[in-house]
């Protein structure tokens, strides 16, 4: 279905993005889709390796924001 996408129709979706966004916006979508797609990747091929290291190390005592004291007290 996406297969047969050749350069005109990859031309008219350009043209499309440019009225819709703006010239200038383009190349700041393109980085931060790069930046969202390159971290999918990661994360998928991590194989949860971060989450084993997480749960193996004990919380640090003020990490989280109900440990910290109030300033109102």
């Amino acid at each position: 279905m996406l297969g047969s996408l050749g350069i005109p129709e990859l031309l008219l979706i350009l043209v499309v993005a440019m009225l819709i966004f703006g010239a200038g916006k383009l190349p700041e979508i393109g980085r931060s889709l790069g930046r969202g797609i390159n971290e999918f990747k990661s994360a998928v091929s991590n194989d949860g390796e971060e989450t084993k290291e997480l749960k193996a190390k004990p919380p640090v005592k003020g990490d989280t924001q109900g440990d910290a004291p109030s300033k109102d007290n």
